[in-house]
C-alpha cells in the first residue's frame, strides 16, 4: 500500500490519464476507419459511374452488343487493385479478372432487384481483410446492367495497424511524460502543506500564539490554514484560562492556608489560656470551612468541564424552591438591613436537578446580598411563559460596570478584587450559575445599570 500522499496522488493520475488516453485511441481508431472506408466508397462510386457512362457508349457503337461492349470496357477501364464487372442480372459479361465462388453474382442479382441506382454493401470472404463493392444499376433497352466495383481492404486495414503501431509505440513514452508531469504537479500542490507542517512543529504551548502563514495558497489550503489557526486561537484561550484558572486558584487557595498557618503558628508560639486556644480553634475552624467551599466549588467546575456530573432529574415545584432560599437569607439579610421580595406566584411545576436549581437560586442571592448597601432591596420574581420559565434576582446594588459584564460569569473574577475577598467571596458563584443554567438546556443573561443595581434572568426551558 503506498504511503506517500504525492505517490497516490500521481498514481490515480496516471490511472485516469491512461485510461483517457485509451478512450481517445479507440475512438481515433473507430474514427479512422470510418474515414478510410468512406473515402474508398467515394471513389468506388467514381469508378462505377464511369465504366456505366463509357458501357453505354460502348453499346451504342456496337449496336446493342452486351458482351463485346462488356469487354471492351473492361479492357479500357484498367485500375490497380480494383475489379471491375458487368453483369445483366446475376449473368457475367465481363471482368478484369477471374471470379471465384457465386458470391458477387449474388451481390449483383440484388443490385438488379433493387431500387437505388447506388448500393455501398460489403462483399464477405472477397479478400484476408473483407472487401468494399460498390454496384451501379443501368437499364437500356428494357434490359438491366449492373457494373460492379470491387477493392480488399487490406490497404485500410495496413493503415490501420501503422496507426495502432505509433499509437502502442507512443504510449509508454506518454505515459512516463504524464507521470513525471504529475509527480511534479502534485509536489507543487502539496508544498504548502510542508510549510504548514514545518511552521506547525514550531508550535509549542509558549508560542500559541503563532498563527501559521502560508502565503497566496490556493482556496482549498487557505480554508485548511484558516481552520488550523482558528484551532490554535481556541487552544491559546484554553491555556491562557488553564493558566489564569491555576494562578487564581493557587491565589485562592494561599490565603485561606496562610491564615491557619499563621493563627497555629500564634497559638503554638507560647501557652496560652483555654480562651486563647479556643478563638484560635474558631478561627483555624472558619478559615478550613472557607477552605472546604472554594476545594468543593473547584471540584464541581472541574467535574462539569469533564462532563462527569450526573443530573439527578425529578419533578418539583421551583416555586417552592424560590421561596425556601428566599427564607434561608433573610436572617444574613437582615443583618445588612436589606428587604427581600419574592414573588413566586402559583404551583410552576418544573423537571430537573432540584438541588442545583438550589445552588443557582442561592448563588444569585447570595451575589445581591454581598452587593447590595445597607438599606437595599432585592426582588425574586418567578414567571411562567408557554415555552419556558423566567427567574429574576435583581437589586440595587452597586451595579456593575459595561466593560465588566461580559466576564463576570468567568472564574475568578471579581469587579472589587478587595472587597470581593473581604466579603468571603471567591469569584466561583456566577460561573455556577451559568454552569447550572446550561446544564439545563438554559440561559442567563445580566442587566445592570452602575449605581443602580443588576438583575440577572435565568431562562429555563420547558
Amino acid at each position: 500500500m503506498i504511503r506517500s500522499f504525492r505517490l497516490q496522488i500521481t498514481a490515480w493520475y496516471l490511472l485516469l490519464f491512461s485510461l483517457l488516453f485509451l478512450l481517445f485511441g479507440a475512438f481515433l481508431h473507430t474514427l479512422l476507419s470510418r474515414a478510410l472506408q468512406n473515402r474508398l466508397d467515394q471513389a468506388l462510386s467514381e469508378e462505377v459511374n464511369t465504366t456505366a457512362s463509357l458501357f453505354q457508349a460502348e453499346l451504342e457503337e456496337l449496336n446493342g452488343d452486351p458482351v463485346r461492349a462488356a469487354i471492351e470496357t473492361v479492357s479500357e477501364m484498367r485500375l490497380r487493385n480494383v475489379l471491375l464487372a458487368i453483369f445483366e442480372g446475376r449473368r457475367l459479361l465481363a471482368s478484369s479478372a477471374p471470379l471465384e465462388g457465386g458470391e458477387l453474382s449474388e451481390f449483383a442479382g440484388r443490385a438488379a432487384a433493387g431500387t437505388q441506382p447506388e448500393l455501398l454493401l460489403p462483399l464477405p470472404n472477397a479478400g484476408p481483410n473483407g472487401s468494399r463493392a460498390v454496384a451501379y444499376r443501368l437499364a437500356v433497352a428494357d434490359r438491366t446492367y449492373v457494373m460492379v466495383a470491387v477493392q480488399p481492404l487490406d490497404s485500410i486495414a495496413a493503415a490501420l495497424h501503422a496507426a495502432k503501431q505509433v499509437f502502442f509505440l507512443s504510449l509508454p513514452l506518454v505515459i512516463l511524460a504524464a507521470g513525471i508531469g504529475g509527480y511534479l504537479l502534485a509536489t507543487r500542490s502539496l508544498a504548502p502543506l510542508g510549510w504548514m507542517a514545518e511552521q506547525a512543529r514550531r508550535i509549542t504551548e509558549r508560542t500559541l500564539d503563532t498563527r501559521l502563514d502560508i502565503g497566496a495558497a490556493d482556496e482549498e489550503l487557505a480554508a485548511l490554514s484558516a481552520s488550523f489557526n482558528e484551532l490554535l486561537a481556541r487552544l491559546d484561550r484554553s491555556f491562557e484560562i488553564m493558566r489564569r484558572f491555576v494562578a487564581d486558584a493557587s491565589h485562592e487557595l494561599r490565603t485561606p492556608l496562610s491564615a491557619i498557618r499563621g493563627e497555629a503558628d500564634v497559638a503554638l508560639a507560647r501557652d496560652r489560656s483555654p480562651a486563647e486556644y479556643k478563638e484560635s480553634l474558631a478561627i483555624i475552624q472558619d478559615e478550613a470551612r472557607r477552605l472546604s467551599r472554594l476545594v468543593e466549588d473547584l471540584l464541581n467546575l472541574a467535574r462539569a468541564d469533564a462532563g462527569k456530573v450526573q443530573i439527578q432529574v425529578r419533578d418539583f415545584y421551583l416555586n417552592d424552591v424560590l421561596e425556601d432560599c428566599c427564607r434561608s437569607v433573610r436572617t444574613r439579610a437582615a443583618a445588612k438591613n436589606l428587604v427581600i421580595e419574592c414573588s413566586c406566584g402559583q404551583d410552576v411545576q418544573f423537571r430537573g436537578d432540584e438541588g442545583l436549581l438550589r445552588r443557582l437560586v442561592l448563588n444569585l442571592l447570595d451575589n445581591a446580598i454581598r452587593y447590595t448597601p445597607a438599606g437595599g432591596e432585592i426582588k425574586v420574581a418567578l414567571d411562567a411563559e408557554p415555552d419556558r420559565l423566567v427567574l429574576r434576582v435583581s437589586d440595587t446594588g452597586i451595579g456593575i460596570p459595561a466593560e465588566a459584564a461580559p466576564h463576570v460569569f468567568e472564574r475568578f473574577y471579581r469587579v472589587d478584587q478587595a472587597r470581593s475577598r473581604q466579603d468571603g467571596g471567591f469569584g466561583l458563584g456566577l460561573a455556577i450559575v451559568k454552569w447550572i443554567a446550561e446544564a439545563h438546556d438554559g440561559t442567563v443573561e445580566l442587566d445592570s445599570t452602575p449605581g443602580a443595581g443588576s438583575a440577572f434572568t435565568v431562562f429555563l426551558h420547558r
